[in-house]
């Protein structure tokens, strides 16, 4: 297992490099960078002082110069200090090494737009998606899996014609719309106005009592969490019912039943295991899904200020160094959690040797 874990980790690397350049260039050749951004708005306001008061030429990261329409009238000296503001001075080459230098070190620059570097700002942001992401997690699985046993147990029955019903719902309705429903219903808006609608703690709660401070993190995290448990736990609970019904049909079942063993034994003895290795052993991928793609509307309808939202804006404001910068962790963090992914097949099921399979 260790050999194999080295090759494993071994691989992260070409992994990460390859993503890197691919969305690097495909970078070179969008419209609306940075610069072109600048020069509009220079053109459109004729403001140049603030925005030229701090040339921030070491900031390394990925970018198109393009072909700056909005720089018509404006003094070239002034397009090339934008230029070099931003870092575009230099060759696309030597930028994407400067890049890929940095983030060996874990430098990932500064943001273009924000007085921060892109690990601050990561580090501000990250508890908010962590928190969604583990209990969405966690509560999707606690509620999927007993659920989808049951199911499979009683396949055909009023109870899993009944249970269909609520699954088809999770799956027609996205998680932002169940948000959207919940900020109705309970956070001021046309009903109750039970829970908070914004952070994860109130004003003022870093000098309450921890049990107090948990309470308030936990009142806070109720209804985006509650969204994305209704949105998500439909898929995980088919998984596990087809799993079990999968099993159920197996000669060793029907070997242990005819053995006189107990439906309970022959349910959580024998069949358990099997059943629930794929499901087990896909927490890692489900937990970065719902960290990293699926929280971002949940984010910004609950104006939780996590990740998710920080990678849009700075999507939609073309901040190079935090784009990269997050593609970066995430993609590191993707890569790691399919490792762990692995070692989990093992721990569910010590039969299955990925060595032998090297």
């Amino acid at each position: 297992m260790g050999a194999y874990l080295i090759r494993r980790l071994l691989l992260v690397i070409p992994t990460l490099f390859g993503i890197i350049a691919i969305n690097f260039v495909v970078i070179q050749f969008a419209p609306g960078g940075p610069v072109e951004q600048m020069l509009a708005e220079l053109r459109g306001h004729g403001a140049l002082s603030s925005r030229l008061g701090s040339a921030a030429s070491d900031i390394g990261s990925a970018g198109s110069a393009g072909s700056y329409r909005g720089s018509r009238g404006l003094d070239p000296q002034v397009v090339a200090d934008i230029r070099k503001m931003f870092g575009f001075d230099k060759p696309p080459l030597t930028r994407f090494e400067e890049m890929i230098s940095g983030y060996l070190r874990f430098d990932f620059g500064r943001s273009f737009f924000r007085d921060q570097t892109v690990l601050q700002l990561v580090l501000q942001k990250l508890p908010v998606s962590v928190s969604l992401g583990l209990w969405s997690t966690l509560l999707i699985y606690l509620v999927s899996i007993p659920l989808g046993i049951a199911k499979a147990v009683r396949n055909g029955s009023r109870f899993d014609l009944a249970t269909s019903a609520a699954v088809l719902i999770g799956y027609a309705v996205p998680s932002f719309l169940f948000a959207i429903l919940l900020v109705v219903l309970f956070a001021g808006g046309s009903f109750l106005h039970v829970f908070p609608l914004s952070g994860l703690t109130s004003e003022g709660s870093r000098n309450w009592p921890w049990t107090e401070r948990l309470t308030d993190y936990l009142w806070h995290m109720a209804l985006p969490t509650l969204a994305m448990v209704v949105g998500g736990f439909a898929s995980l609970t088919m998984l596990t019912k087809n799993c079990f019904l999968e099993e159920i049909g197996k000669q060793y079942t029907v070997t242990a039943r005819a053995k006189g063993a107990s439906e309970q034994r022959v349910l959580y003895g024998h069949m358990f295991r099997n059943a629930m290795l794929l499901i087990v052993a896909g927490f890692p991928q489900a937990f970065i899904g719902i960290l990293f793609t699926s929280a971002l509307l949940v984010e910004i309808i609950f104006s939780l200020d996590g990740m998710g939202l920080l990678g849009f804006q700075a999507a939609i404001q073309r901040d190079y160094p935090v784009m990269f910068g997050t593609l970066y962790i995430f993609t590191l963090l993707g890569l790691l959690m399919q490792i762990a992914g692995d070692l989990l097949y093992t721990v569910v099921d010590p039969r299955i040797d990925f060595e032998s399979r090297g």
